[in-house]
């Protein structure tokens, strides 16, 4: 039998990449993967990704490349994506493991703080199984408590999405996009997702990151971080890293 795996999304916005590319690796390798949004209804990508709306000069540098747009609009005619769960019916002990895929734009933030999904990751980290984080993901991770009132993520070492990149996304788009780069302006993900961990030594940021991305070909280029049943990223440019270190974590 197959490993099955939950994919949480929010209703819009989510990054294309992140969540097309590692359902597209996880479904060639025979991995059933299932969906979840907060009302039932399937899940829509962020637009700007998708398509380059409203990216300027900068289209072709931060839009979702060629292969993830391609993946994307695959995925929407998947039975899975057509028909996923409300997030009041997930059940932890359904699955084998967990994927947190990022996204930046305001519809993200239903998602990023919703207690139920808290809740299902740290019953995933307190059973041992797989979990995966890429991007924004790890806030949901970070914001997950264990038992003892902890971030499941304490006594782990993780990335996310570094400040450097953040920073840079919203400096160059900041004059007409203002915060859409900033999902939560007061605070980069980088200083949220270390503050839950045991040591700021902890938050792993990886090799320089440039604009390029990582493909099956091209490995080197991205990064991801493994530590137990946990393997984080930083952004869309290291999906393949972590969509295949993932499916390692579930082959073990």
């Amino acid at each position: 039998m197959s490993a099955h795996v939950l994919m949480p999304l929010p209703s819009t916005d989510f990054d294309p990449t992140e969540v097309a590319i590692t359902h597209q690796i996880l479904t060639e390798n025979r991995i059933q993967v299932s969906f979840a949004t907060p009302d039932g209804k399937p899940a829509k990508a962020d637009p700007r990704m998708l398509y380059g709306t409203g990216l300027g000069l900068f289209r072709k540098i931060l839009m979702a490349r060629k292969d993830a747009v391609e993946a994307c609009l695959s995925m929407y005619n998947h039975e899975s994506f057509k028909n996923p769960k409300p997030y009041n019916q997930l059940l932890s002990s359904d699955y084998d493991g967990l994927i947190l895929a990022g996204g930046h734009a305001p519809g993200m933030k239903v998602y990023l703080e919703s207690n139920v999904l808290h809740k299902i990751t740290a019953e995933f980290f307190a059973s041992n199984k797989p979990v995966g984080a890429i991007c924004h993901g790890t806030i949901v991770a970070a914001r997950s408590k264990r038992s003892d009132g902890k971030s499941v993520l304490y006594g782990y070492r993780t990335t996310c999405l570094l400040e450097k990149q953040e920073m840079a996304a919203f400096n160059l788009t900041r004059l007409w996009l203002g915060n859409y780069y900033r999902t939560y302006p007061d605070i980069t993900v980088q200083k949220e997702v270390t503050a839950a961990l045991s040591k700021p030594d902890d938050f792993i940021t990886g090799p320089l990151p440039g604009i390029k991305r990582d493909s099956k070909e091209n490995l080197k280029v991205g990064f991801s971080l493994t530590d137990r049943n946990y393997i984080s990223a930083r952004w869309p440019g290291d999906v393949y890293n972590f969509s295949l270190g993932y499916l390692k974590l579930l082959q073990q």
